[in-house]
């Protein structure tokens, strides 16, 4: 059956997803253990060009995770003139140790799995491209296709649906697998399935947020849903 845009693929529990061609996941938080160090650095932004209290920073950081930072910073201030000062401020304070950043030691085992299943399988980031493509290339990432930030080609249906015809699979042969209810958000709005990793939120924010939403506490249960 193909998924029309804006309607959730629901997986209920305990069911696995049937003839997928194609897993996509988002990278930091989801592959690389990098989002507490990026909401170190948020919150140091926030307070300092906005006079955030630095728990409230936090807070609001991970609230709008899973959009790029200019994205983010517009939701929080909109249209304030400091913005640009401070994604600029943000990215470039990343940009100093993104390369030091630890994959989750489930994500060889997991990927090796759906390898042997024949599932193809993406990097879909909010990262610029040079960034991700130089760490999944140091540690070792073994994707089918890496999927970065550029101008006008984003996470999301840019990047779902690139996948989806260079892969020749419908949306109901494709999963997207990230740590954010913004992710979700996405998934939903190109009509396929989602599954949310545990990690900046928990298990009862993601099935609060939608019943739509399967949740896992490691990629290597993967193998038994793909």
């Amino acid at each position: 059956m193909r998924l029309g845009r804006r309607l959730c693929a629901r997986l209920p529990k305990g069911e696995t997803l049937q003839m997928k061609k194609v897993a996509i996941f988002d990278f930091d938080g989801t592959i690389v253990d990098s989002m507490n160090t990026f909401a170190d650095i948020a919150s140091h932004v926030l307070h300092k060009n906005f006079g955030t209290p630095m728990k409230e920073a936090r807070r609001q950081y991970f609230a709008t995770s899973g959009l790029p930072f200019f994205e983010q910073i517009e939701i929080l201030h909109p249209k304030d003139p400091k913005n640009k000062k401070a994604v600029d401020e943000y990215e470039s304070t990343k940009k100093t140790n993104y390369l030091l950043h630890k994959k989750f030691d489930d994500v060889e085992p997991a990927l090796a799995s759906l390898a042997q299943k024949g599932v193809k399988t993406v990097v879909s980031s909010n990262n610029f491209q040079e960034l991700v493509d130089e760490l999944a290339a140091k540690l070792g990432l073994k994707f089918d296709m890496v999927l970065g930030w550029r101008e006008n080609f984003a996470k999301g249906n840019a990047h779902f649906n690139f996948a989806r015809e260079a892969f020749e699979c419908d949306r109901s042969e494709m999963v997207f697998v990230g740590d954010s209810l913004k992710d979700f958000d996405r998934a939903k709005d190109f009509g396929i399935v989602f599954i949310g990793r545990i990690g900046v939120f928990t298990h009862h924010d993601f099935e609060s947020y939608s019943a739509d939403i399967r949740v896992i506490n490691s990629l290597n249960e993967l193998k038994d849903i793909i």
